[in-house]
This record gives C-alpha cells, structure tokens and sequence, in this order.
C-alpha cells in the first residue's frame, strides 16, 4: 500500500506512487468525505475517504480502520488500494484510496424502491443477503466482528453483489467483560461507534460480567434484512420520533402484516433478532439455512424486478 501523497497540481492528487484526478463529492458525514477520482494512468474511477483527524487518538482510529482493510482479500468487502497520512498545519487527514462502486450503496436503493412505492423481490433479497453472509463469515473467520453493519454501509455492484464497508468500527469479536467499569466503557464505546437504530440491545446496557461476540453482527444482519423486506429499519422510525431504541429492542420483533415474502424468510428474520444473542444463529448456521432458500447459486444470472 502507498504510503506518501502530494498534490501534484490544481485538481490532482499523487498516491501510492500514481495520480489521479479529483472529480467532484459522493458523500460528507461529521469527520469524514469521499471525492470521485479517476486514476490518470490506469483511467479506473476510485473513492478517495479522507478521515479527519483532530488528535493522536484520530490518527490512530484511521491506521485501525488501515488495519482492519489489510486483513481481508474477499470480493465482499470493500478492498484498499493505497492510504497515507496528510499533515495539514496542527492536524491531520488519513487518506484512504478505495474502488468504486457504481451502484451506490443498499440504503439509497432501498429509498428509491421506497419513492416508487415497490418492495424488493424476495428473489433479490436472498441473493444481496447472502454476500453479506460470505463478508461476515470472512470477518468473524478472522476473529472480529463489523459492529456497525448497516444498509449505508453496504454498497452494491452492478452484478448487485453486496460489499462491506466502513471497518473503522471493527474490533475483536469477542469481548470479556469482568467489571462495572469494563462495561460501561464497552457500553461508552458502542454508542459512540455503533449506529443507535442497527446496535444490537446487549450494546445499550452491557451486564458487569459477560462476553460480547460476533452475534451483535447478527443482530444488525437481522435489521439490514428488515430493510430490504419494509423499506426502512424496524427501529429507524423509533430513533426519528425521539422515542428510546433501548427500550424497543427489548421487545419481541413485530412485523407489518405481508403475504410477499416467504414464512420461511421471515422465520429466518426473527431467528437473527432474538433478544438473547445466545440464541441467535450464527453466521454459518444462517449461510446454511439460506442454501435452503436460494433459489440461484450465488454468482449466477437471475432475474431481477
């Protein structure tokens, strides 16, 4: 990976020992934005994520995220080309060179199925869900789990095969808590890195003596799926209205009332977002249930609506 940058001239930028071109802005959130550019030597399109960091604890938030990249080879996360750190005065920007991909990410195809006021057909649903599952299984092989999986965090290709994104939340799947104040600062962290509406509930209030795992991955899976059936997460209109997520998903999961998807997809629903994460399924357990349900192999045509 390239570990120097300069700008070169207006509107470009040197990476990994190549230069590219800035184009225009695909996103912006609180710390960080991504700007299109296309590679002056190869002419391919890629996302430039520039993370700001205002401290030696942000730099080393965006190396861990470098990091967590370096560790997979898998066509269901989202791979890094280059990265560098910038110095611009006292602070600093990581710098993080990934592909692009063209199809966006689930979330803003969810929307726009929503605003034509059509469903995603099970058909469709099934094979999106299970590249989720083959990123997940390659996360948690591994030994660590995602934590903020979510629909913006999943981009699609134009084969709609899913891929993974935004590690930075990622960390050790499983975590041993033996005290109030070792819990409190797993509890402090996941709602700092754990997006309310998608956090699994063992995240809102962590018990002095347990053992988080990769199952809150499972959890969020479960939301993720949700969206695709409804159109929007099942606690999403809870965090909007300002009414409590951690009370909500205390709750036995309630679904609008549908004929469109199968008993058996539902039935795998519910089995995702079970209150107690021990009786959750793991990723392998939901790869195998959903073999049952595909009616395509994954990576062969099938026909879309």
């Amino acid at each position: 990976m390239g570990q120097t940058l300069c700008v070169c001239s207006r509107g470009t930028v040197s990476l990994g020992g190549a230069r590219y071109l800035l184009l225009h802005r695909l996103a912006e959130g609180g710390f960080s934005y991504v700007d299109l550019v296309e590679g002056l030597r190869d002419g391919r399109f890629y996302a430039l994520k520039r993370i700001l960091c205002h401290d030696k604890e942000d730099r080393q938030a965006a190396l861990h995220e470098v990091e967590m990249h370096g560790l997979f080879d898998h066509p269901n996360i989202l791979r890094l080309v280059a990265h560098c750190m910038v110095e611009k005065g006292t602070k600093h920007e990581a710098w993080l060179l990934l592909p692009y991909v063209k199809g966006g990410t689930l979330w803003r195809e969810v929307e726009a199925l929503r605003e034509k006021g059509t469903f995603m057909p099970e058909q469709r649903i099934l094979l999106i869900l299970h590249g989720i599952c083959r990123g997940l299984q390659a996360i948690h092989g591994k030994g660590y789990a995602h934590r903020d999986l979510k629909p913006t965090n999943v981009l699609l290709d134009e084969d709609d095969q899913p891929v993974l994104m935004d590690l930075g939340s990622m960390n050790r799947a499983r975590i041993e808590v033996n005290s109030s104040r070792e819990a409190m600062a797993v509890q402090d962290w996941a709602a700092q890195r754990c997006t309310i509406s998608y956090r699994a509930p063992e995240l809102f209030t962590v018990p002095s003596q347990c053992v988080i795992d990769e199952r809150t991955d499972i959890w969020s899976l479960g939301c993720v799926l949700y969206c695709m059936m409804f159109g929007e997460g099942p606690y999403d209109a809870i965090f909007q209205k300002g009414d409590s997520v951690a009370l909500a998903v205390q709750n036995p999961l309630t679904l609008p009332s549908t004929t469109r998807y199968s008993a058996a997809l539902q039935r795998l629903l519910f089995s995702m977002m079970t209150v107690n994460p021990q009786e959750r399924p793991s990723i392998n357990e939901i790869l195998h249930q959903l073999e049952g349900l595909q009616p395509a192999p994954a990576g062969q045509d099938t026909t879309q609506i």
